[in-house]
């Protein structure tokens, strides 16, 4: 429809917090902003599911969120189709409740130039703050 805003995939709170390298300042954007995360391109699924990363030969898994979808694709140039949607603090933090045990780390901006790393449990406390 004409008027009709696109989504902005960005969180330009995030990208200065990371900037600064502020841990108080991330876990602010993150519980009143969005963050951008990865979405896996499943064919002729409608559902949206995180896309998380693993290292081989272990079930543990590696949380990548991005303050902008740009930020994503600089971690993957050479994929054709990058699909990332916007968490709340709450889809997040509901999003790491069901997955802690599987969740071995937690990295922002992961392509730079601002990468910042958080372990899960403490990613969690921060959300409930």
């Amino acid at each position: 429809m004409a008027g009709e805003s696109k989504p902005v995939f960005r969180s330009e709170q995030l990208e200065q917090a990371l900037a600064a390298q502020d841990v108080a300042a991330v876990a602010f954007a993150l519980r009143n902003d969005v963050v951008v995360v990865p979405r896996l391109v499943l064919p002729n699924r409608k559902d949206e599911q995180v896309r998380v990363f693993g290292r081989e030969n272990t079930d543990k898994r590696i949380l990548l969120l991005f303050s902008s979808a740009e930020a994503y694709k600089a971690m993957v140039p050479n994929e054709k189709v990058r699909l990332v949607m916007l968490y709340d603090a709450e889809k997040l933090r509901d999003f790491i409740e069901a997955h802690l045990d599987v969740l071995e780390q937690v990295f922002f901006d992961i392509a730079g130039p601002h990468t910042m790393a958080a372990n899960p449990e403490d990613l969690l406390k921060a959300l409930r703050a």
